[in-house]
């Protein structure tokens, strides 16, 4: 049989795994940029502060830790908001300032986006940002440009990266694990969390797949990359993911609205019972490990070719 195989009675070494919110709300969002300008962006119904705190609690109840990467737009008006994710011992890092995706900008744009939002969150929370995560994974082929210039900038990882083949992002062609995009900097990518199946790679690391699939799939699928592979897996989701209340776009494609609102009363149950079954912390640590962990390998090759 070709089935997946779903079997969770194997033991296995217990791997933290990297958590992750994507901090922007409802109306930000990919799925409908082509309908909701960005000026009308500060006249909608501003949910986001709601969502998060009721993730905050939903970590709380699990003792798990993890990394917020906010948008500059969102932090620039949640002040209060930033501190007191810092203040529950959470990491904040930069997700762009308004969204744009990476391959529509170009270098000088991108720079700048990247400095604003970095700036904009240190003077929010006084903690220094060291992570970035394009929005909607958009480095990929097309930008050679933008890991030089995150580490020009003094980021030291990046999470930014899809290495599947996906009609709105991906880079398929990309590694599925940590590794050093510019041979001569140890700034590290953590792409986005992939399984294996016959040789393909499935989107496995969260947002609408794991909204939209049976959570077994995204158990099978964490428990491959750490017991196979002996890998972090990289796991995010959004605020407004958790919020089955919030306005109804109409004017949307029909493909965007399935995307965006389907099983949104399901996902904070889900979501609970993932960070009590796996060991969750900020990515900004799994970052500091996997980078040791390629200089030591680097390392080591260089001693084994002298």
């Amino acid at each position: 049989m070709n089935a997946i195989n779903l079997d969770t009675t194997r033991a296995e070494t217990v791997i933290t795994n990297g958590l992750s919110v994507d901090v922007e709300d409802w109306f930000q969002v990919g799925a409908f940029e082509d309908v909701i300008e960005r000026d009308q962006w500060a006249t909608l119904d501003d949910r986001v502060e709601r969502n998060v705190h009721e993730i905050l609690d939903l970590f709380d109840e699990a003792d798990a830790s993890a990394t917020f990467f906010t948008l500059g737009w969102v932090a620039e008006r949640q002040k209060s908001l930033l501190r007191e994710i810092v203040a529950r011992g959470h990491e904040i890092a930069s997700h762009g300032w308004d969204h744009e995706r990476v391959f529509r900008m170009d270098r000088k744009t991108f720079a700048r986006d990247i400095e604003r939002t970095r700036k904009t969150i240190e003077d929010c929370c006084g903690d220094r940002v060291i992570g970035y995560r394009a929005p909607s994974f958009s480095i990929d082929h097309r930008t050679p440009w933008a890991f030089m210039e995150l580490a020009e900038q003094g980021y030291l990882y990046s999470s930014s990266v899809a290495p599947v083949a996906h009609d709105h992002y991906g880079w398929a062609e990309a590694p599925r694990f940590a590794f050093n995009p510019l041979p001569w900097d140890p700034m590290v990518e953590l792409p986005v969390t992939t399984a294996e199946f016959r040789g393909k790679r499935l989107a496995a690391g969260g947002g609408g797949f794991f909204r939209v699939l049976p959570y077994a799939f995204s158990r099978w699928a964490i428990r491959q990359v750490n017991r196979e592979a002996e890998k972090p897996a990289i796991f995010y989701f959004h605020p407004w993911e958790i919020d089955p209340g919030q306005p109804r776009v109409s004017g949307a494609p029909i493909k965007s609205r399935l995307r965006h609102y389907t099983n949104l009363h399901r996902m904070a149950d889900k979501l609970r019972q993932l960070v009590k079954e796996f060991s969750w912390g900020r990515i900004d640590v799994i970052a500091h490990r996997e980078a040791t962990r390629l200089q030591a390998e680097r390392a080591a090759k260089s001693s084994v070719a002298l």
